[in-house]
């Protein structure tokens, strides 16, 4: 009969300790899933790009595409010397300027109004919302058609069945048709942003407010105003970005004509109409650039918002 031996049974003490992967190898198996939507965005936005700035350096007609030569910086310098084209750089900042200001103010006082308590709010809010919902060319033509038509518009209607004058409004007042546009799609964008903000107010310290004998335009000066400018800030930002590059507008309601052509505009109407790929390759990357820039800017903004929150939590 022959003895046995069985080996030792580590114990839990002494048996080695699973290996974990490095930090290295987990980051990379929580963004993988995010990989194929990575390449999809970089293949639909960034190679595009890429060919719209290699086209750019190109003395290019589609016309005539055996006779392009490689043109340096030839088609900057025209984009920022061309007189034309530094008309509509400033007809964008113009366009820019005046909606996003006028929606900022509409935008405020409106959240400041569904701020309160009162029946029929939730309607009230929905129907708010509604125009910042319509397709930007339909809400075009629907300025066009149905407001501004001077035969049948719904603002000549008025003002003939008040004895006013019937302008015709595209016309006369060409950049102020396409502002009121804009303005009257974008006030609710900028009121849902300033109406977040109202509600993330600290309503503790607004009671301490009242109890202390602060009149209402005392609780937004010095409570309400300077807790909002952060998404004032945001709004502003947000909205230059679209306005910014902003082309159904202008190219319903005027054609680019009686000069409303801003930027978008008027690369649309080099490159389909004058066939001039690389020129309005370059005049597109500016305009590419001064959004990226605008991003940026309101990146940080919604950064810092997010760091506010978390010190507050």
């Amino acid at each position: 009969m022959t003895a046995t031996t069985t080996a030792p049974v580590a114990s839990p003490e002494t048996r080695p300790a699973p290996r974990r992967p490095s930090p290295r190898l987990r980051a990379w198996a929580t963004r993988a899933p995010l990989l194929p939507a990575l390449i999809f965005m970089i293949a639909v936005t960034q190679l595009p790009f890429v060919a719209t700035l290699v086209i750019s350096f190109f003395d290019w007609n589609a016309l005539y595409p055996d006779a392009r030569e490689f043109a340096g910086l030839g088609n900057y310098q025209e984009v920022l010397t061309d007189e034309a084209l530094r008309k509509s750089v400033w007809t964008t900042i113009l366009l820019t300027v005046a909606v996003v200001l006028a929606s900022l103010v509409l935008g405020l006082l409106l959240a400041l109004l569904l701020d309160r308590k009162f029946r029929g709010r939730g309607l009230v809010r929905t129907l708010l919302i509604a125009p910042f919902l319509v397709v930007p060319v339909a809400a075009a033509l629907l300025w066009k058609h149905v407001l501004y038509n001077p035969e049948y518009g719904l603002l000549n209607g008025l003002l003939h069945y008040v004895g006013g004058p019937q302008p015709d409004w595209i016309s006369d007042t060409p950049l102020l048709a396409v502002e009121a546009a804009l303005v009257w799609q974008w006030t609710p964008f900028m009121m849902l942003i300033l109406l977040a903000g109202l509600q993330s107010r600290d309503q503790q310290q607004m009671e301490a407010a009242r109890v202390d004998g602060a009149s209402n335009w005392q609780i937004f000066r010095y409570l309400t105003l300077p807790h909002l400018r952060r998404y004032l800030e945001l709004g502003a930002l947000l909205g230059s970005i679209y306005i910014v590059q902003n082309f159904d507008a202008v190219f319903t309601i005027t054609s680019g004509g009686l000069g409303t052509a801003n930027l978008p505009y008027t690369v649309y109407q080099t490159f389909y109409q004058a066939h001039e790929n690389g020129l309005a390759s370059a005049a597109g990357v500016l305009v590419v650039i001064g959004s990226l820039v605008i991003a940026t800017l309101a990146l940080r903004v919604v950064s810092s918002l997010f760091r506010e929150e978390a010190s507050r939590a």
